[in-house]
């Protein structure tokens, strides 16, 4: 018997030994549990984003006066005992007191919960025109009777418009980075490879654009942005808006790194072989943090949603008929609308998972991506 526990404990030993860098850190990121859930999650959000339409059981930009402002409710698993998902119909009522309208459930209308019903039409994966939903229940009149997260003042379901905005709120996080890290990594590493005044003038950019206070600038760009712009033209110009300044952190830290490397064999190697600056950067010096690169990018993915929900929130980012985490947010910008239609709030939530999601996930890669980690 304990032959072959020293035989395996060898044997994983020899592994570990012949294992290469991306190997081990995926071996380590997989004991980050933390991080393997965030990871998770974060799969699961973009799937919505693709699948937007599949998930969403109302369309998003439908909305009627006689469902406004309805609030959540949930869906009844059993009737009698049996299993028998379905949601009650509403009865509007006048409140004789507020003379608001009052939605109470009737118990005698019982509405069935379908599995891969029909529904609004749309494109799946933007391709494939279907109407099939992943869950679906529907009136006697042909409307969706499902209210998991209620609906706002125009009558909308708001549970699919949160759907539909996870595809913009995420996506926008990703093209943000994209260019960030694009602008980040050629500049930082200019700036450390070359130095002197090229050096200074990069670096003095960097400290320009980090004294200026985040509001004000974002509403001084934010106002340059003319009001006749499509949503996507819009939704393009908040990506470019926040790239540009989320883009110095990642290069400080990519000068510090070129600044310790070029002096290295490898890269003197590399210049006497003849090759390029471009191909030192890219091809030698890049690959040698690319690791450090990835966890940095997945930390600044969160920033990025942040920052769309708030310039979103305060009306300097995405306007309506655009639709985003932080548009939503908008309609509860006051306390009466806090007060009495508290379900509007629910737009947070997917911010605070998405950012927490991203976060252990970047801190999971990053631990992953240190030698010295355990």
């Amino acid at each position: 018997m304990t032959d072959i526990v020293s035989s395996r404990a060898k044997s994983h030993a020899e592994s570990v030994y012949s294992a290469g860098q991306w190997t081990l850190m995926w071996r380590r990121f997989l004991r980050h549990r933390l991080a393997v859930v965030g990871g998770v999650v974060v799969l699961l959000l973009y799937v919505i984003s693709v699948g937007a339409g599949f998930f969403a059981y109302a369309d998003p930009e439908a909305g009627s006066a006689t469902r406004s402002l309805i609030p959540p409710q949930p869906i009844a698993l059993f009737n009698e005992g049996r299993f028998e998902p379905h949601v009650l119909g509403l009865k509007r009522v006048r409140d004789p007191q507020t003379f608001q309208l009052v939605y109470t459930p009737d118990p005698e209308n019982r509405i069935p919960v379908r599995i891969f019903g029909e529904g609004f039409q749309y494109h799946l994966f933007g391709l494939f025109p279907t109407n099939i939903h992943l869950i679906t229940a529907t009136d006697e009149a042909g409307n969706s009777a499902l209210n998991l997260a209620g609906t706002d003042v125009q009558g909308r379901d708001f549970f699919s418009r949160m759907v539909f905005a996870t595809r913009v709120s995420m996506t926008i996080g990703l093209v943000g980075v994209t260019i960030s890290l694009l602008l980040g990594v050629t500049l930082g590493a200019i700036s450390g490879l070359y130095g002197g005044l090229v050096d200074e003038t990069i670096q003095r950019i960097i400290d320009i654009l980090n004294s200026i206070p985040t509001i004000p600038l974002w509403m001084g760009i934010a106002a340059s942005v003319p009001p006749d712009w499509e949503p996507t033209q819009v939704y393009f110009a908040v990506t470019i808006i926040i790239s540009l300044i989320g883009w110095t952190d990642l290069a400080r830290v990519t000068r510090g790194r070129f600044l310790a490397m070029r002096t290295e064999d490898f890269v003197t190697a590399a210049r006497l072989d003849g090759a390029s600056e471009p191909r030192v950067i890219f091809k030698h010096m890049v690959p040698s943090f690319l690791s450090h690169i990835i966890s940095a990018t997945t930390l600044a993915v969160p920033a990025m949603i942040l920052s769309e929900t708030a310039l979103s929130f305060l009306g300097l980012g995405l306007r309506p008929p655009a639709i985003s985490w932080g548009v939503l947010l908008q309609q509860s910008q006051n306390v009466q609308a806090i007060a009495m239609t508290p379900w509007l709030l629910l737009a947070a939530i997917p911010v605070i998972v998405a950012v927490l999601a991203f976060n252990f996930l970047g801190d999971g890669i990053r631990d992953a991506a240190d030698p010295y980690s355990r």
